[in-house]
């Protein structure tokens, strides 16, 4: 079930309603909607904002920029091994940046890095007669 914002026309008719003193659970019980979404309604009418439904959804910016994305950036050419993406994690939140390995790992798909398993989940071993790949490997150099 997708979220759709409730109808302008709806939304002014429980406006109207609590303009003429209807509360806000009646009018709520009475238009089929929860109590908070009244509740919202009136505190919209009453701040002067409009009944206009509001944008839902859209682009979150990443909580890894700037300074703490520079550190990430770091940690990686010190030590380009890293294979526990929580072990990143507590690193960084042992110099005060508190991230999740999730924010982490988002971070580093964005740039380009991905963690190279085979089926079992192990790492990949060493290609015929190639170089043993690094845990950590630039998908964006491949061809």
């Amino acid at each position: 079930m997708m979220v759709h914002p409730v109808s302008l026309d709806l939304r002014m008719r429980i406006a109207a309603a609590l303009s003429d003193g209807m509360t806000v659970r009646a009018a709520a019980v009475r238009f089929g909607v929860s109590t908070a979404t009244a509740v919202r309604i009136g505190q919209r009418v009453r701040s002067g904002k409009g009944l206009m439904p509001a944008k839902i959804g859209g682009y979150v910016k990443p909580i890894l920029r700037d300074e703490a994305a520079d550190a990430v950036r770091q940690r990686l050419v010190a030590k380009s091994d890293w294979t526990v993406l929580r072990a990143l994690s507590a690193d960084l939140k042992a110099a005060g940046i508190s991230v999740s390995h999730d924010t982490i790992s988002r971070f580093l798909r964005s740039g380009g890095k991905t963690f190279k398993k085979n089926t079992g989940g192990m790492r990949t071993g060493q290609a015929e007669g190639g170089p043993v790949p690094s845990s950590l490997e630039d998908t964006s150099a491949q061809t």
